[in-house]
């Protein structure tokens, strides 16, 4: 049997694919090696540890994690989370004690890693993190803005701040002209030209501040004792007093914990930029385990993901781990070769770099999240945390203050009043959440603002009804029936319930009751439904009903399947008013009623955008494959599957959405479905109706909207970003 050719088309491609990755891999770590040697300096510069642990961490970071991780474009090395953290460890133990703390937090890592218990760090709240993150970026800045004046940091942030005004105020040197230069350089770049932009500022800002210190012979410079190789040092735990164990332990745990958070925070937004595999999180523990254990060894630096350098390898078109692998390579040779071109770094331009590093960690979009989720005190107490006490105390208060906020959430109830629209309305209180004996003040005030003798509807959507609040209400119920006034009190899943029914607690969801109560009482469930939705969604959605009061003005005519599974409003994000919705049997534009509905909403509505969406197991498509084995089927259903049959002729004659949806694994019905759309979508494109056209076809199964692409080939998925700009440009993005 002859031997198989090694030249064959799979393996010319397979080559061709890896030498493009290679090419884009090397481009790309061309560019996070420019962005990741002076924070690497810098990073070092801050802790008090000697300046080139932080290049060992970054060769580490990129050459270890990068083989061992998991995360394709994720990029490892040291990272200003740990700044304040090292600076405590160097302080107090010293530096070689600090790499063997590195080295223990590397083999809890990779004990996370083995014990899968990677997952529980996204049990810590986003606000947490970001408050600790916020922390420690205003504690590196103030520290270094006093070395760009020309002073000394002093030991803690509050100190620092204290003491920054008199440091303005005081004469300054030529250090500080070097390091505002740099500031100001890295505060410009991002406003310039993209294609000046194409190397990263803050290599450029400590190349402008040191040519510009070229000038100053007395401006204070990096001083190594050799080169990279010659910086390597064993972690000696000798130099550790016997004292001090807990304090060791303390350190490793701490190093370990914020490590592994940073790291796993950094791939998941990592993975968000691409279209690749997904991380493994475990992996990517084992990993960065890996990482620091030899970056302990030697004399590194703890090193994390890191997301400056990870988005910018994304950015530069990295497609494998490679990438990550080279620029640690690219750093040793620096390291190794260029080390004079290290000594010529004036420490201002570093610790100019690390002050817009510090201030960059304080983000606005996340102050802005914490409180639009409500969890602005959380943030501020772990930041305040931070700043007052220390790192692990800081993010202790946070976590105790989430408790307190989650609790809080989880014990009282919402509960509003709306006055009567008109006269003769009842007053309508709406309480919602856990109604207990906690929040029978709060009962108690909403009631007393109902006048008396009035009409009253009080609306019970609660998880839970204790004894007290119970009672209150009902003795509420009972005074104010006897000044003349009415009272209904409603729940979901009863229809009118008066009050005088005793139920000291319930435990029933919204899923269960619908569950235990369709199969008896489909009317019941219907009514109930309509109760939920005066409590919860009425009060809502009625400033906007107000609007529409004059009118209807819809943005986009929606057909599409009388299927009960597809919910117009909900797969479009869309509110009252935004749709014009017509549903039959198939979405078939042909029939009267279909006519009649296009020919109101382009005629009279004047909607610029027909919307055509089918969706997956529909039953029309099925009857029109496989035809009810009935010998006279009924003739309206019959006769209305008719306008079905051009589709189907199209789906055996190899319609190209066709041929897609079933190379892609669909089945005969969704492959059908998915031509029905695109045809349909041919007749509303005419010409004389002026419309712009969006196919779109909802997976049931994974509750995913396809789109159909522009050239009508092929449906496609849709990220969360295209479709929002999608939604902005045409299809309607919702008012509710």
């Amino acid at each position: 049997m002859p031997a198989p050719t090694r030249n064959t088309p799979a393996v010319r491609s397979l080559r061709r694919t890896a030498w493009a990755d290679l090419r884009a891999d090397l481009r790309a770590s061309l560019v996070v090696f420019l962005v990741a040697v002076p924070l690497s300096l810098g990073i070092a510069l801050a802790s008090g540890a000697p300046i080139m642990a932080g290049l060992i961490a970054a060769v580490v970071g990129g050459v270890v994690a990068g083989l061992l991780g998991s995360s394709p474009l994720q990029v490892s090395g040291p990272a200003a989370g740990l700044t304040v953290v090292l600076a405590e460890l160097i302080t107090r133990f010293g530096w070689q004690v600090t790499a063997m703390i590195t080295f223990g937090a590397g083999l809890v890592q990779v004990l996370f890693g083995l014990t899968r218990l990677a997952r529980f760090a996204a049990a810590i709240p986003p606000a947490v993190v970001h408050g600790m993150l916020a922390g420690i970026g205003i504690t590196i800045a103030l520290g270094q803005l006093h070395v760009v004046l020309g002073g000394s940091p002093q030991p803690d942030p509050v100190t620092n701040a204290l003491q920054l005004p008199a440091q303005l105020l005081g004469s300054h040197d030529h250090a500080a002209m070097v390091g505002l230069v740099a500031i100001a350089v890295i505060a410009l770049w991002p406003r310039l030209p993209r294609p000046i932009r194409v190397v990263p500022g803050p290599l450029v800002a400590v190349a402008v501040a040191t040519g510009l210190a070229l000038l100053w012979p007395d401006v204070p410079r990096v001083a190594l004792p050799g080169g990279l190789l010659d910086a390597i040092t064993l972690p000696q735990l000798a130099l550790l007093p016997g004292d001090e164990w807990a304090g060791l332990a303390g350190g490793v745990l701490t190093v370990a914990l914020i490590a592994s958070v940073e790291s796993l925070l950094s791939a998941v937004a990592v993975d968000r930029m691409h279209e690749g595999p997904r991380t493994d999180v475990d992996r990517e523990l084992l990993g960065q385990g890996a990482g620091n254990v030899v970056s302990g060894l030697l004399g590194g630096l703890p090193i994390t993901g890191v997301i400056v350098r990870s988005s910018a390898n994304a950015e530069a078109g990295a497609r494998t781990r490679a990438s990550a692998v080279l620029h640690g390579v690219w750093i040793a040779v620096f390291g190794i070769a260029l080390v004079d071109v290290i000594q010529a770094i004036p420490l201002a331009a570093l610790a100019g770099l690390l002050v817009v590093v510090g201030i960059g960690l304080v983000k606005p979009v996340d102050l802005r999240t914490a409180r639009v989720h409500g969890e602005l005190p959380i943030y501020l107490a772990t930041a305040a945390g931070v700043l007052l006490l220390n790192l692990l105390e800081g993010v202790a208060i946070g976590i105790a203050v989430a408790g307190v906020l989650m609790l809080h959430r989880a014990v009282r109830a919402r509960i509003r009043i709306a006055p009567p629209d008109r006269d003769g309305d009842a007053h309508h209180v709406v309480v919602e959440g856990t109604l207990s004996f906690l929040s029978v003040p709060a009962l108690s005030r909403a009631l007393s603002r109902v006048p008396t003798g009035a009409a009253a509807q009080v609306d019970l959507v609660v998880d839970y009804l204790d004894h007290a609040a119970y009672d209150h209400l009902d003795a509420w119920t009972r005074r104010h029936r006897a000044t003349g006034g009415s009272v209904e009190v409603t729940e979901p899943g009863e229809q009118g319930r008066t009050g005088r029914s005793r139920s000291p607690f319930r435990f029933a969801s919204w899923s269960q009751w619908q569950a235990g109560e369709m199969a008896t009482d489909p009317t019941g469930t219907v009514l109930a439904g309509v109760a939920a939705y005066h409590a919860r969604t009425a009060g809502l959605i009625r400033p906007r009903m107000r609007e529409l009061v004059g009118g209807q003005r819809p943005s986009a005519l929606l057909l599409t399947c009388a299927d009960s599974r597809v919910v117009p409003n909900v797969i479009t994000h869309s509110g009252p008013g935004d749709l014009f919705t017509v549903q039959n049997v198939g979405n078939f534009v042909t029939g009267e009623a279909s006519q009649a509905a296009l020919q109101y909403a382009t005629d009279v509505l004047k909607v610029p955008l027909a919307i055509v969406c089918g969706h997956s197991g529909c039953g029309a498509m099925r009857a029109l494959l496989d035809p009810p084995a009935v010998e006279q089927p009924p003739r309206a259903l019959a006769s209305w599957l008719a306008a079905g049959l051009p589709g189907l002729a199209a789906f055996r004659d190899g319609h190209p959405v066709g041929r897609a949806a079933l190379a892609a694994g669909a089945d005969e019905v969704d492959a059908l479905a998915m031509v029905n759309v695109a045809l349909q979508l041919q007749e509303l494109r005419s010409p004389d109706r002026g419309l712009a056209a969006l196919g779109l076809f909802f997976d049931i199964r994974s509750a995913r909207v396809l789109v159909l692409d522009g050239d009508a080939q092929a449906f496609r998925p849709l990220d969360a970003q295209a479709g929002a700009t999608k939604m902005q440009n045409g299809c309607p993005a919702g008012s509710a």
